[in-house]
């Protein structure tokens, strides 16, 4: 396996601009000039590249092969590259981390975990930069048992016997170490359930939250964001449910559109505000194919003052459908917030997907995120709750000290150490199979990520004011330009 040794030369300076992108007509003009860059092909490569193929020795391999621009023409596909157009600011890049993730790691050697933390989260040498992470407010399926932060035997409204203790074993000791090496990622927390007594069934599983008890789970949030920023840990933004559809995972909830409306309006809304919060509240976090459930909450204009924007999975609908509820409301910012790998999987199928429809498709549909399912399972695909998933594929498997590396760890790499926070996405056209997308980071450094989605190794330019790269990508393959 091959792995990055060193980072970009990565050029600041900008390239000639070349032909205008095709990505849409409401992207914004960004007139910033750019410096020329120094003459080519002579010297350095301009342009750096990440590679990984359906060849399982080139996996996130930096390149040695010089890139330089050029005044050449040719007749090979193009993209091009248009830093005029501009779009949605990015927040970053990352994974879940699960209560089962943390328990792995903290069980980890002290160097072990301390190296692979530093290869996950920092910025440098063969580190991927993971810039954003999701964490469950109390378990998710991917804990060893449920449990939330107000398991009492009798309804506890005052919320007294509140507390984090569960997190305090592995989440926050790994959490912690995770902020020392980079305390600027974001945090979303989501939760699969509200504590038992709030609920119509009693049950971690399934159920509803009882309307009495909406003011008690709205101070449940604010006590969550407060007790962890005490932690020394920002919460930057909630989601209210975890797939509010689904009822069968332990554990789960149920909440309808209309009753998660409802909550913000008259509670959890209100309730973040007062407490002088600035937590963000973020829609849905469900699949594609329901963009009403998240459209229903922005039409109430009394909801809608409380929500930042809509999360989204993509178990079932169509990628495009983040396009549809950004452009009924386009103030509104939509996340891609959960895609798990079912193990044990086929890393090329896998890959590309991930590629096509997260890396690439949500970014292009106006994601400001993209966050894949667990950072980590071991070997069985646990620790997971009974009747929680079975077999999802940790972007890492760890083994005792032994760690592996899966697709989503490799999706996420190809973005993340380059796109960075504050990043914006850039004006490209999709010429034939090479789906791609691109981003200007806050230096001035451009970020090409193609996928090369036909069956054939297609030979491309790369256009950028005036200027020509003439590249390829094996079939499958997805390579990272960064310049």
């Amino acid at each position: 396996m091959k792995l990055p040794f060193h980072l970009p030369l990565g050029l600041s300076c900008a390239l000639l601009l070349g032909l205008a992108a095709s990505c849409g007509s409401d992207g914004k003009s960004d007139p910033t000039p750019e410096p020329p860059l120094p003459p080519g092909p002579a010297g350095p490569s301009q342009v750096a590249l990440w590679l990984t193929t359906t060849d399982q020795s080139t996996r996130f391999y930096k390149s040695t092969l010089p890139l330089n621009f050029a005044t050449a023409t040719s007749q090979n596909l193009a993209i091009a590259v248009d830093t005029t157009q501009t779009y949605q600011t990015i927040d970053g890049f990352g994974y879940t981390l699960t209560g089962g993730s943390a328990q792995l790691l903290h069980q980890m050697g002290p160097a072990d975990r301390a190296a692979l933390l530093k290869e996950l989260f920092a910025t440098d040498g063969t580190s991927i930069g993971t810039s954003y992470l999701r964490l469950s407010i109390g378990a998710s399926d991917l804990d060893a048992a449920p449990f939330t932060y107000n398991d009492t035997p009798q309804p506890d409204p005052t919320l007294a016997q509140f507390s984090l203790a569960p997190d305090r074993q592995h989440l926050l000791p790994v959490l912690k170490e995770i902020l020392a090496i980079n305390p600027n990622i974001k945090i979303l927390g989501s939760p699969w359930t509200a504590p038992t007594w709030m609920k119509t069934n009693g049950s971690f599983v399934g159920g509803s939250l009882k309307p009495e008890y909406y003011a008690a789970y709205a101070q449940y949030f604010v006590k969550y964001i407060q007790g962890m920023k005490a932690e020394g840990v920002t919460i930057d933004a909630v989601t209210l449910q975890n797939e509010p559809l689904h009822d069968g995972n332990n554990p789960s909830m149920v909440m309808t559109a209309t009753e998660q409306a409802a909550f913000i309006r008259a509670n959890v809304g209100p309730a973040l505000r007062a407490a002088g919060l600035s937590t963000k509240i973020i829609a849905y976090d469900h699949n594609l194919d329901r963009p009403d459930y998240p459209l229903t909450i922005l039409q109430d204009a009394q909801a809608s003052q409380y929500v930042d924007g809509s999360a989204f999975h993509l178990y079932a609908g169509n990628i495009s459908a983040m396009s549809t509820v950004h452009d009924a409301f386009p103030a509104k910012n939509v996340y891609f917030t959960e895609q798990w790998v079912g193990g044990p999987g086929n890393f090329n199928a896998d890959f590309s997907w991930h590629m096509q429809n997260l890396i690439i498709g949500a970014t292009r549909n106006w994601s400001r995120n993209v966050l894949e399912w667990n950072l980590a399972a071991d070997q069985n695909y646990g620790p997971h709750t009974a009747g929680g998933c079975t077999n999802c594929l940790g972007a890492v498997t760890i083994n005792g000290n032994a760690v592996t590396r899966n697709p989503a760890y490799y999706t996420v790499a190809h973005a993340a150490k380059f796109v960075r926070p504050g990043s914006v996405r850039i004006g490209t056209n999709e010429p034939g199979n090479l789906q791609n997308v691109a981003f200007k980071n806050p230096d001035g450094k451009k970020v090409l990520i193609v996928l090369n989605g036909g069956s054939t190794s297609q030979t491309f330019d790369i256009q950028y004011r005036n200027k020509t790269l003439t590249t390829s990508l094996a079939a499958g393959a997805a390579g990272t330009y960064v310049w």
